[in-house]
Protein backbone atom coordinates (compact mmCIF):
# COMPACT_ATOMS: atom_id res chain seq x y z
CA UNK A 1 0.00 0.00 0.00
CA UNK A 2 1.06 3.76 -1.01
CA UNK A 3 1.57 5.41 1.88
CA UNK A 4 2.80 8.83 2.10
CA UNK A 5 5.99 10.56 4.13
CA UNK A 6 5.77 11.54 8.27
CA UNK A 7 6.85 14.38 7.02
CA UNK A 8 4.26 15.23 4.80
CA UNK A 9 1.89 14.41 7.81
CA UNK A 10 3.82 16.91 10.16
CA UNK A 11 3.20 19.34 7.81
CA UNK A 12 -0.35 19.18 7.83
CA UNK A 13 -0.28 18.62 11.53
CA UNK A 14 1.00 22.22 11.53
CA UNK A 15 -1.38 23.77 9.49
CA UNK A 16 -3.75 26.40 10.47
CA UNK A 17 -6.69 24.51 9.12
CA UNK A 18 -5.73 21.32 11.37
CA UNK A 19 -4.91 23.54 13.98
CA UNK A 20 -8.22 25.44 14.31
CA UNK A 21 -10.58 22.30 14.39
CA UNK A 22 -8.14 20.46 17.04
CA UNK A 23 -8.54 23.29 19.09
CA UNK A 24 -12.34 23.32 18.33
CA UNK A 25 -12.59 19.55 18.97
CA UNK A 26 -10.77 19.34 22.11
CA UNK A 27 -12.68 22.26 23.77
CA UNK A 28 -15.97 20.58 22.52
CA UNK A 29 -15.09 17.29 23.94
CA UNK A 30 -12.56 17.34 25.97
CA UNK A 31 -10.80 14.91 24.35
CA UNK A 32 -7.56 13.97 22.88
CA UNK A 33 -6.92 14.51 19.21
CA UNK A 34 -3.72 13.26 17.20
CA UNK A 35 -3.33 13.35 13.50
CA UNK A 36 -0.31 10.49 12.78
CA UNK A 37 0.89 8.90 9.89
CA UNK A 38 0.37 5.44 8.94
CA UNK A 39 3.92 4.36 9.84
CA UNK A 40 3.42 5.74 13.17
CA UNK A 41 3.75 2.70 15.59
CA UNK A 42 2.99 3.39 19.41
CA UNK A 43 0.38 5.21 21.99
CA UNK A 44 -0.30 8.44 19.88
CA UNK A 45 -2.98 9.70 22.55
CA UNK A 46 -0.34 9.24 25.73
CA UNK A 47 1.16 12.93 27.19
CA UNK A 48 -1.47 14.42 25.21
CA UNK A 49 -3.06 17.10 27.17
CA UNK A 50 -6.14 15.42 27.66
CA UNK A 51 -4.87 12.16 27.94
CA UNK A 52 -7.27 10.16 30.51
CA UNK A 53 -6.18 9.72 34.01
CA UNK A 54 -6.93 6.16 33.63
CA UNK A 55 -4.33 5.36 31.05
CA UNK A 56 -2.40 8.31 32.77
CA UNK A 57 -1.89 5.17 35.19
CA UNK A 58 -1.64 2.56 32.84
CA UNK A 59 0.93 4.09 31.16
CA UNK A 60 3.68 3.62 34.28
CA UNK A 61 3.39 -0.35 33.49
CA UNK A 62 4.87 -1.99 30.46
CA UNK A 63 2.46 -4.64 30.00
CA UNK A 64 -0.81 -2.38 30.24
CA UNK A 65 1.32 -0.34 27.40
CA UNK A 66 1.34 -3.47 25.43
CA UNK A 67 -2.49 -4.51 25.74
CA UNK A 68 -2.57 -0.04 24.52
CA UNK A 69 -0.38 -0.88 22.00
CA UNK A 70 -1.81 -4.44 20.83
CA UNK A 71 -5.26 -1.88 20.44
CA UNK A 72 -3.46 0.29 18.13
CA UNK A 73 -2.35 -2.14 16.10
CA UNK A 74 -5.85 -3.45 15.69
CA UNK A 75 -7.20 0.11 14.48
CA UNK A 76 -4.77 0.68 12.11
CA UNK A 77 -5.65 -2.40 10.40
CA UNK A 78 -8.96 -2.50 10.22
CA UNK A 79 -9.16 1.64 9.73
CA UNK A 80 -7.69 1.71 6.35
CA UNK A 81 -11.31 2.14 4.92
CA UNK A 82 -13.58 3.53 7.22
CA UNK A 83 -13.56 4.82 11.03
CA UNK A 84 -13.13 2.06 13.95
CA UNK A 85 -13.35 2.18 17.24
CA UNK A 86 -12.15 -0.34 19.33
CA UNK A 87 -12.99 -1.14 23.26
CA UNK A 88 -10.02 -2.01 25.24
CA UNK A 89 -9.68 -4.05 28.48
CA UNK A 90 -10.81 -1.15 30.46
CA UNK A 91 -14.14 -0.32 28.84
CA UNK A 92 -12.12 2.47 27.01
CA UNK A 93 -12.47 3.00 23.04
CA UNK A 94 -10.38 4.13 21.35
CA UNK A 95 -11.25 5.53 17.31
CA UNK A 96 -8.93 5.77 14.12
CA UNK A 97 -10.57 7.69 11.16
CA UNK A 98 -8.31 7.37 7.81
CA UNK A 99 -7.77 10.84 6.17
CA UNK A 100 -7.22 10.47 2.46
CA UNK A 101 -5.64 12.18 -0.20
CA UNK A 102 -7.05 10.89 -3.66
CA UNK A 103 -6.31 6.98 -3.32
CA UNK A 104 -3.81 6.70 -0.65
CA UNK A 105 -4.20 6.95 3.14
CA UNK A 106 -2.01 9.96 4.49
CA UNK A 107 -2.95 8.84 8.05
CA UNK A 108 -5.35 8.65 10.83
CA UNK A 109 -6.73 10.96 13.25
CA UNK A 110 -7.09 9.10 16.31
CA UNK A 111 -9.06 9.93 19.26
CA UNK A 112 -11.02 8.16 22.61
CA UNK A 113 -10.03 7.41 25.85
CA UNK A 114 -13.74 7.49 26.26
CA UNK A 115 -16.17 5.34 28.00
CA UNK A 116 -20.12 5.06 26.55
CA UNK A 117 -21.47 3.93 30.03
CA UNK A 118 -20.58 4.57 33.33
CA UNK A 119 -17.59 2.75 35.36
CA UNK A 120 -19.25 0.26 37.88
CA UNK A 121 -17.71 -1.47 41.18
CA UNK A 122 -18.25 -5.29 39.10
CA UNK A 123 -16.05 -3.82 36.26
CA UNK A 124 -13.85 -2.08 38.59
CA UNK A 125 -12.89 -5.42 40.29
CA UNK A 126 -12.65 -7.52 36.63
CA UNK A 127 -9.93 -4.65 35.39
CA UNK A 128 -8.37 -5.06 38.71
CA UNK A 129 -8.20 -8.95 38.61
CA UNK A 130 -7.11 -8.93 35.11
CA UNK A 131 -4.10 -6.07 35.85
CA UNK A 132 -2.73 -8.78 39.27
CA UNK A 133 -3.18 -11.64 37.12
CA UNK A 134 -0.50 -9.38 34.54
CA UNK A 135 1.63 -9.08 37.59
CA UNK A 136 1.53 -5.68 38.09
CA UNK A 137 1.68 -4.31 40.81
CA UNK A 138 -1.07 -1.52 41.11
CA UNK A 139 -1.76 1.15 43.69
CA UNK A 140 -5.24 0.07 44.63
CA UNK A 141 -6.69 3.73 45.63
CA UNK A 142 -5.08 5.37 42.97
CA UNK A 143 -6.22 3.08 40.37
CA UNK A 144 -9.86 3.43 41.62
CA UNK A 145 -9.83 7.52 41.35
CA UNK A 146 -8.73 7.09 37.84
CA UNK A 147 -11.21 4.78 36.67
CA UNK A 148 -14.43 6.18 38.09
CA UNK A 149 -12.79 9.71 37.02
CA UNK A 150 -12.94 8.20 33.38
CA UNK A 151 -14.46 10.26 30.68
CA UNK A 152 -18.43 9.26 29.56
CA UNK A 153 -19.88 10.21 27.01
CA UNK A 154 -23.33 8.75 25.99
CA UNK A 155 -23.49 6.50 22.93
CA UNK A 156 -25.50 9.14 20.85
CA UNK A 157 -22.66 11.85 22.07
CA UNK A 158 -20.18 9.96 20.83
CA UNK A 159 -21.52 8.40 17.78
CA UNK A 160 -22.20 12.84 16.81
CA UNK A 161 -18.47 13.06 17.56
CA UNK A 162 -17.05 10.46 15.28
CA UNK A 163 -19.51 11.58 12.52
CA UNK A 164 -17.60 15.31 13.15
CA UNK A 165 -14.49 13.34 12.95
CA UNK A 166 -15.03 11.94 9.94
CA UNK A 167 -16.78 14.96 8.14
CA UNK A 168 -13.19 16.97 9.01
CA UNK A 169 -11.14 13.94 7.95
CA UNK A 170 -12.97 14.11 4.28
CA UNK A 171 -12.32 18.10 4.64
CA UNK A 172 -8.75 17.57 5.49
CA UNK A 173 -7.74 14.96 2.50
CA UNK A 174 -9.63 17.09 0.01
CA UNK A 175 -7.57 20.30 1.07
CA UNK A 176 -4.43 19.01 2.09
CA UNK A 177 -2.49 18.46 -1.12
CA UNK A 178 -3.53 22.71 -1.66
CA UNK A 179 -1.55 22.76 2.23
CA UNK A 180 1.16 20.51 0.95
CA UNK A 181 1.98 22.89 -1.95
CA UNK A 182 1.56 26.05 -0.45
CA UNK A 183 2.57 25.94 2.83
CA UNK A 184 5.13 28.42 3.15
CA UNK A 185 5.84 29.37 7.07
CA UNK A 186 9.48 29.28 8.85
CA UNK A 187 10.69 28.00 5.08
CA UNK A 188 14.28 28.19 3.77
CA UNK A 189 14.94 30.59 1.60
CA UNK A 190 16.18 28.53 -1.11
CA UNK A 191 12.53 26.14 -0.78
CA UNK A 192 10.44 29.49 -1.11
CA UNK A 193 12.49 30.56 -4.62
CA UNK A 194 12.16 27.15 -5.57
CA UNK A 195 8.17 26.87 -5.16
CA UNK A 196 7.77 30.65 -7.01
CA UNK A 197 9.97 29.40 -9.83
CA UNK A 198 7.64 26.10 -9.93
CA UNK A 199 4.61 28.24 -9.79
CA UNK A 200 5.39 30.62 -12.67
CA UNK A 201 6.78 27.69 -14.90
CA UNK A 202 4.62 25.05 -14.01
CA UNK A 203 3.07 25.10 -17.07
CA UNK A 204 6.39 24.53 -19.17
CA UNK A 205 8.32 21.24 -19.23
CA UNK A 206 10.43 21.90 -16.59
CA UNK A 207 13.13 19.63 -15.06
CA UNK A 208 14.78 19.29 -11.81
CA UNK A 209 17.76 20.34 -12.88
CA UNK A 210 16.33 23.85 -14.69
CA UNK A 211 14.93 24.48 -10.69
CA UNK A 212 18.67 23.68 -9.06
CA UNK A 213 19.71 25.88 -12.06
CA UNK A 214 17.30 28.75 -11.14
CA UNK A 215 17.78 28.58 -7.22
CA UNK A 216 21.87 28.54 -7.76
CA UNK A 217 22.70 24.95 -6.39
CA UNK A 218 23.52 21.44 -6.97
CA UNK A 219 20.61 19.21 -8.41
CA UNK A 220 21.67 16.81 -5.10
CA UNK A 221 21.37 19.20 -2.34
CA UNK A 222 18.12 20.56 -4.14
CA UNK A 223 16.51 17.57 -4.19
CA UNK A 224 17.94 16.40 -0.69
CA UNK A 225 16.51 19.78 0.80
CA UNK A 226 13.39 19.99 -0.91
CA UNK A 227 12.30 16.46 0.12
CA UNK A 228 13.27 17.50 3.88
CA UNK A 229 10.72 20.35 4.03
CA UNK A 230 8.21 19.83 1.62
CA UNK A 231 7.75 15.86 2.63
CA UNK A 232 7.14 15.38 -1.83
CA UNK A 233 9.81 14.39 -4.47
CA UNK A 234 10.07 17.54 -6.97
CA UNK A 235 7.93 15.07 -8.76
CA UNK A 236 5.25 14.78 -6.79
CA UNK A 237 5.10 18.03 -5.98
CA UNK A 238 5.29 19.67 -9.43
CA UNK A 239 2.50 16.88 -10.41
CA UNK A 240 0.29 18.43 -7.53
CA UNK A 241 0.90 22.03 -8.35
CA UNK A 242 0.19 21.43 -12.08
CA UNK A 243 -3.34 19.53 -10.63
CA UNK A 244 -4.17 22.38 -8.13
CA UNK A 245 -4.50 24.46 -11.28
CA UNK A 246 -6.66 21.67 -12.78
CA UNK A 247 -9.03 21.84 -10.48
CA UNK A 248 -9.41 25.17 -10.98
CA UNK A 249 -9.62 24.97 -15.14
CA UNK A 250 -12.18 22.18 -15.06
CA UNK A 251 -14.93 24.44 -13.77
CA UNK A 252 -14.69 26.44 -17.02
CA UNK A 253 -17.19 23.98 -19.20
CA UNK A 254 -15.96 25.50 -22.25
CA UNK A 255 -12.19 23.89 -21.69
CA UNK A 256 -11.78 20.37 -22.44
CA UNK A 257 -10.13 17.90 -20.22
CA UNK A 258 -7.35 17.49 -23.30
CA UNK A 259 -6.67 21.06 -23.59
CA UNK A 260 -6.53 21.94 -19.56
CA UNK A 261 -3.85 18.55 -19.56
CA UNK A 262 -1.84 20.32 -21.66
CA UNK A 263 -2.75 23.64 -20.22
CA UNK A 264 -1.06 22.60 -17.43
CA UNK A 265 1.99 21.29 -18.27
CA UNK A 266 1.27 17.66 -18.58
CA UNK A 267 2.99 16.06 -22.05
CA UNK A 268 -0.08 13.47 -22.46
CA UNK A 269 -3.64 12.89 -21.84
CA UNK A 270 -2.93 9.54 -20.41
CA UNK A 271 -0.45 11.10 -17.93
CA UNK A 272 -2.34 14.16 -16.60
CA UNK A 273 -4.81 11.23 -15.71
CA UNK A 274 -3.15 9.09 -13.81
CA UNK A 275 -1.42 12.06 -12.11
CA UNK A 276 -4.96 13.71 -11.31
CA UNK A 277 -7.09 10.42 -9.71
CA UNK A 278 -3.48 10.34 -7.93
CA UNK A 279 -3.88 13.23 -5.75
CA UNK A 280 -7.53 13.56 -6.69
CA UNK A 281 -8.94 10.53 -5.78
CA UNK A 282 -10.66 10.60 -9.34
CA UNK A 283 -10.22 10.85 -12.81
CA UNK A 284 -10.44 14.58 -14.29
CA UNK A 285 -14.25 13.85 -15.78
CA UNK A 286 -15.28 12.08 -12.79
CA UNK A 287 -14.00 15.28 -10.05
CA UNK A 288 -15.85 18.04 -12.81
CA UNK A 289 -19.14 16.14 -12.31
CA UNK A 290 -18.92 17.12 -9.15
CA UNK A 291 -18.37 20.85 -8.95
CA UNK A 292 -20.17 24.15 -9.98
CA UNK A 293 -19.76 24.98 -13.08
CA UNK A 294 -19.06 29.08 -14.57
CA UNK A 295 -18.86 30.40 -18.08
CA UNK A 296 -15.69 31.27 -19.27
Amino acid sequence: MHTISRDRVRQLSRSRIYKEYEEAFRGATGLPLALTSVEKIGLALQGDVNEGVFCQVMAKSSRSCAACLEVQERLEEQGQDSPVSIRCFAGLYDTVVPVRIGQQVLGFLRTGQVRTDAPTETEFRRVTHQLIEWGLNVNLSELREAFFASKVLTSDQYSAMLRLLRVFAEHLGSVSNQVLVSETHAENPMITRAKDFIAKNQAEEISLKDVARAINTSTFYFCKMFKKATGLTFTEYLGRTRVERAKNLLLNPNLRVSEIAFEVGFQSLSQFNRVFKTVAGSAPTEYREKLPRRSS
